[in-house]
Order: C-alpha cells, then sequence, then structure tokens
C-alpha cells in the first residue's frame, strides 16, 4: 500500500509539472488586432486566385487557448503544414476586445457563432464557400490530425473542381 501511495504521488507530481509546462510555454503572437483584416482578406483572396488555391480565415485570438493549438498541430505536423501550403492561403484574423472586426465578420455571415477558432474559406475570387465550427476537428486536449487532414482535403480546390469528376465518371 505504501509503495501504490508514493507511485500516485509521483505520477500526480509528474502530471501537475508537465500541465505547468505546456501552459507556461509561450505561444506566438498569430492574431494581431491592429491589422486591417479586410485588406488582408483582400490580398489573401488576390494571391489566392492566381495560385489557383483557397483562403482559409483562422478566425480567434492570442487569447484563445484553442486557437493557438490548432496552430501547433497545423505548424508542427508536416502533411497537414503540407496541405495548407499547397491548398490555402492562410490568414488569421483578430477577434478580441481590442479589435473584434464585426464588419469582416458580419461580411462572412457571422461566423463567431461557432466560438474560436473558427474556420471560413473562401475560393480565389473572395466568395464564402464553407464556414467550419473547429469542434467537429477536435479530439481529447486538441485537434485531430485526421480530421484536420480530411477537412482541408475536403475543401481544397481540387476536391470543388468538376473536372476532378467529370474524369473519374469518364474512367468507369
Amino acid at each position: 500500500m505504501k509503495y501504490l501511495f508514493s507511485a500516485l504521488l509521483l505520477c500526480s507530481f509528474i502530471a501537475r509539472s508537465l500541465a505547468q509546462d505546456t501552459a507556461a510555454r509561450p505561444h506566438p503572437h498569430i492574431y494581431h488586432p491592429d491589422a486591417d483584416a479586410a485588406k488582408e482578406i483582400k490580398a489573401a483572396v488576390a494571391k489566392a486566385g492566381a495560385e489557383n488555391k483557397h483562403v482559409l480565415l483562422q478566425v480567434g485570438g492570442n487569447w484563445c487557448i484553442w486557437c493557438m493549438r490548432f496552430n501547433d498541430l497545423v505548424t508542427s505536423d508536416f502533411a497537414i503544414n503540407h496541405l495548407l501550403a499547397v491548398n490555402y492561403v492562410v490568414v488569421h484574423v483578430n477577434y478580441s476586445p481590442e479589435n473584434t472586426n464585426d464588419k469582416v465578420l458580419a461580411s462572412l455571415g457571422y461566423p463567431q457563432r461557432f466560438g474560436f477558432p473558427v474556420f471560413v474559406i473562401l475560393d480565389g475570387k473572395g466568395n464564402r464557400i464553407h464556414t467550419q465550427n473547429s469542434g467537429y476537428l477536435e479530439e481529447g486536449q486538441g485537434h485531430s490530425k485526421k480530421k484536420v487532414a480530411e477537412f482541408l482535403k475536403q475543401w481544397s480546390p481540387a476536391a470543388l473542381s468538376p473536372e476532378s469528376y467529370l474524369n473519374k465518371s469518364a474512367a468507369h
């Protein structure tokens, strides 16, 4: 019994230390309250149109732990980072007390109703084609690699291209 108590105490100490380390780890400031979101989105749409990509708007704030967790995943996982780089131009749209970007979010159909982060996908002409509640991509204390990869693939330019389906039906 004495050994069991010692083992539990040690496990508790290790878990607490790891939790403090994660919480204390500095996160990058990827959201900028002073940024002109409308201008950044316009530039991203122009770039996406020229490169045959879509625009992925990640709406959130530096205050949002789930926003930081998503950013950690997409910047550290090679396969997901590659999917983003090949298919999307990414813009971080700030939502914080300093700047809620009300006009921009209204023009996007009020995606903040889903919580944060929330993802909005625009085509290369600036048309909103999808709004994604990030809760469906979560798993445990983070985001599921599999679900995020599937989301990025399903809304990629190739997935929405009629040619992708015409070529397949012609082969059958």
